[in-house]
């Protein structure tokens, strides 16, 4: 097992987070994502995005769906950012 893959099955078990969402896919999706803010918005913004993410499937009833519902979004709104002036 790599060390992202340990280290997030970690996590997972110590938040009790294990049955929220398959984690290989949502690491892959969150790690290009992040990648795309912090290079498209600005660097603090990918951790900061994620975690904004993250509230929002913990106050969902259905933290999967909201995840993938809201990493689509911001990757939405990062595709259209123009930066004000």
């Amino acid at each position: 097992m790599n060390p992202l893959a340990e280290w997030t099955r970690l996590v997972c078990d110590e938040l009790a987070v294990t049955d929220a969402v398959d984690m290989d896919e949502v690491t892959r999706q969150i790690l290009v994502l992040t990648r795309e803010v912090a290079h498209s918005v600005d660097r603090p913004a990918g951790p900061v995005t994620m975690y904004l993410i993250g509230l929002a499937a913990g106050r969902s009833a259905d933290p999967a769906a909201t995840t993938a519902a809201s990493l689509a979004t911001v990757r939405e709104m990062v595709e259209r950012w123009t930066p004000a002036e």
